[in-house]
């Protein structure tokens, strides 16, 4: 992919692009690395069907729909005001288009975090958990912000900020129906799920009964915060990545999804301290069943990292049986 125009558009024609290269991750959008011939980076992000590995990538988006694919410029863009304006930290814009006239799909250029003296959270916790601590102090703290910038609704700050409504009656019955769904998909392509789909069910069910209607607004959440979606700049400051889903809704989808990923961490980030205990019980068997259908859907089209995402959809699935045993 030839990026120079982009990078041309981004710095102007005093720094010269001296190549590209693809960083791993984005599942639905690339994520490439330019590199300039004064020894400095930026990140491109690009936003178009070919980048986009899940099979259903040539449907329109959804954004009515808080747990639809959160894809492209305008809601990246939504998201990094907001998260700016709250002083959470993530990667410096140097450019956004959404007009597709000078670059055929939506495209950013933003802050080169790991080019800079910076890696991920993951990577730091892997290799010097002691150093990771106040790192993971921090991000807790950036949690607390986000879950105590509440609104009245639910949804994606590009709806709600454009005056839009989302989907459904409540949070809540958003993710039982999402779980049906995928309950359903996942039980269509594993005979193991497929055998317990009955004692899923009932489990959805009787999570969902015990779940009373809430009352006091909905916190933000990112929706797929894990360590790999956090950036560790030289300063030591979280930084977040993959912000397009960012949203308002029930703060326990996010700490459930936080409880999955970061495992043993996980205490370091407030643990579930004034969370609903009965939307935790039922968002945890929920999101287990999307962590098992959708990996497998993912590895129905060119996803090329694909002993990892059957690593997923088999953690998961074996998780998911436990809860309902």
């Amino acid at each position: 992919m030839d990026l120079t125009g982009l990078a041309r558009e981004a710095f102007g024609g005093g720094r010269r692009l001296a190549g590209t290269e693809r960083l791993r991750g984005g599942s639905k959008k690339g994520v490439h690395r330019l590199l300039f011939e004064d020894g400095g980076t930026a990140v491109a992000y690009v936003w178009s069907a070919a980048e986009n590995h899940w099979p259903s990538a040539d449907e329109p988006a959804d954004d009515a729909d808080p747990l639809a694919h959160a894809s492209g410029v305008a809601l990246f863009a939504a998201a990094h005001r907001r998260l700016t304006a709250l002083g959470v930290r993530t990667p410096r814009v140097h450019l956004l288009d959404g007009s597709r006239t000078r670059f055929p799909a939506d495209v950013a250029v933003v802050e080169d975090v790991t080019g800079s003296g910076g890696e991920s959270l993951e990577a730091l916790l892997e290799r010097d958990p002691r150093a990771a601590a106040p790192v993971l102090a921090r991000l807790a703290d950036t949690l607390r912000v986000l879950a105590g910038h509440r609104a009245p609704d639910w949804g994606k700050l590009a709806l709600l900020d454009n005056g839009g409504v989302s989907k459904g009656s409540s949070p809540g019955q958003l993710v039982l129906e999402r779980a049906f769904a995928d309950l359903a998909e996942a039980a269509g392509r594993d005979d193991r799920i497929a055998a317990a789909r009955g004692r899923l069910e009932d489990g959805l069910h009787t999570r969902a009964a015990a779940v009373a209607p809430r009352d006091g607004g909905y916190g933000l959440v990112h929706g797929e915060l894990g360590p790999d979606h956090v950036l560790v700049d030289a300063a030591g400051e979280p930084v977040l990545i993959d912000i397009e889903g960012l949203m308002h809704f029930d703060v326990e989808w996010e700490h459930v999804f936080l409880r999955i990923r970061f495992g043993d961490q996980y205490p370091s980030l407030g643990g579930t301290e004034g969370l609903d205990r009965h939307r935790l019980d039922l968002y945890g068997l929920a999101i287990r069943l999307s962590l098992v259908a959708g990996p497998l859907r993912l590895l129905d089209g060119d996803f090329p990292h694909r002993a990892a995402m059957r690593e997923i959809a088999e953690y998961n699935l074996a998780a998911a049986l436990t809860l309902v045993e």
